[in-house]
């Protein structure tokens, strides 16, 4: 691999000896790998466990296999995994994932949290929100809310609002460059500079969300020290944040104070180097606002009121098709309902892609339900199942019908292909009808 130019002689001075081994892996294949989703009992098992990844394995997973569909793995790079696990969320908290897309990390932090509290998931890009949103979809988060937002307008309107923020930070992306070589045109000497810049906006953003004795988990995939140790010593100077320890394993190395202002406690922070470990370049440091209170209130969203007719439909719909009602709180936007998650804020000037599940659309005289309840319900919700064979899975993901004639009722049945529920249908006359989203055909 053809490296940038000034890269290679930046890191021989800093790595000193261990500079040949680290540029060796550049002519090296990437790592690969991906999460399970404990929230689905269909989840497979895990062949190559990673020693830092609670639900992680080494391998590929194809992105047209059931296992993709179906929400029960998650591709994602081995040391990518490191970060979520290093804020371990628990169930009932607030959390906020800043700089989301494309959303790995917020699955991986929805795992964490099994569906109780609220999970925040921004993107300011919103092309890459959309992308967010539709992972978590296919994740069957039910308890998160994706915006699409600047950290600045984010913050005005949430003060110290939540329990634990995770900022994986926009960088010069050196860590990704043997598994995306297109980030190298994107890179030189000053570049890493440039991007601290940045990231130190967005650390004073993220402070002022924090609730006093929160967490905040920082993180990058570069190597650059002024992106990484550096960017942490002025956040312990300027935004009074400490420095906690990180369990290391398999690997991990310590942070370089000498590579910053010295202080000791940098060595708390985390390095993923690709000659250490199996994985590729990440930073992980781990900060604790001053102070012990709880997070704020705040104004929370005031839950949507159906109208008679809309209840109907919806009673219509669950009764026909489900074995339990739907229960909100429910937020309603256009002709659009969805499930609001647990302490929702209300947020009148931030640009809200999802909130909650996805349940559906009111149509003239009935509901039509979402695809997100697909990957978000088990089968047990669902009165009747369809199990596809393996032709008939390849031929609805095209868009084609699913015959059943001895099946004479009238409803939305789940589809399932080797056991895990991957898509809805409407079930009429002996025939479901196909409901699989355009956008997701092949």
């Amino acid at each position: 691999m053809s490296l940038p130019s000034g890269f290679t002689e930046k890191y021989q001075h800093l790595l000193g000896a261990e500079a040949a081994a680290f540029l060796a892996t550049f002519d090296q294949p990437a790592q690969s790998g991906y999460r399970i989703n404990p929230l689905h009992p269909s989840a497979p098992a895990l062949p190559e466990p990673i020693a830092w990844s609670q639900w992680g394995s080494y391998g590929k997973v194809a992105g047209t296999s059931i296992a993709h569909l179906a929400g029960d793995v998650y591709s994602q790079e081995p040391s990518a995994q490191f970060v979520a696990a290093v804020l371990a969320p628990t169930p009932g908290e607030r959390v906020l994932d800043l700089c989301a897309a494309p959303g790995g990390k917020t699955t991986q932090l929805g795992s964490f949290m099994a569906q109780q509290g609220l999970l925040v998931a921004n993107e300011i890009n919103a092309g890459r929100a959309r992308v967010l949103s539709s992972n978590v979809e296919r994740f069957g988060l039910t308890n998160t809310l994706v915006t699409n937002s600047d950290p600045q307008s984010l913050a005005a309107q949430l003060p110290e609002f939540f329990d634990r923020i995770l900022v994986d930070a926009p960088c010069s992306g050196e860590g990704m460059f043997r598994k995306d070589p297109g980030a190298m045109a994107y890179w030189n000497p000053d570049y890493p500079a440039q991007c601290a810049t940045r990231q130190r906006e967005i650390l004073r953003s993220a402070e002022a969300m924090l609730r006093p004795g929160g967490t905040l988990v920082y993180s990058t995939c570069t190597f650059s020290p002024e992106e990484d140790e550096q960017i942490i010593a002025w956040a312990a100077q300027e935004l009074g944040l400490s420095i906690e320890p990180i369990a290391k394993v398999g690997g991990i190395a310590d942070g370089r104070p000498d590579w910053a202002d010295g202080n000791p406690a940098l060595a708390n922070t985390a390095r993923l180097w690709p000659h250490l470990l199996q994985g590729e370049g990440h930073f992980v440091a781990k900060l604790r606002k001053a102070g012990d209170e709880p997070a704020r209130a705040g104004k929370q969203q005031v839950a949507a009121k159906l109208s008679r007719t809309e209840q109907a439909d919806l009673t219509a719909f669950t009764q026909s098709s489900l074995t339990a009602p739907i229960i909100g709180p429910f937020l309603k936007v256009g002709d659009n309902l969805t499930t609001m998650p647990a302490a929702m804020p209300a947020l009148a000037h931030i640009h809200v892609l999802r909130a909650g599940l996805d349940l559906g659309t009111f149509k003239k005289g009935r509901f039509e339900p979402s695809h997100a309840l697909a990957t978000a319900l088990p089968a047990s919700a669902f009165q009747t199942v369809v199990p596809l064979t393996a032709e008939e899975f390849d031929r609805y993901r095209h868009g084609e019908t699913v015959a059943r004639p001895t099946l004479k009722q009238k409803q939305t049945v789940l589809l399932t292909y080797e056991g895990a529920g991957f898509a809805l249908g409407r079930l009429v006359n002996g025939t479901v009808k196909n409901a699989y989203p355009k956008g997701l055909r092949k």
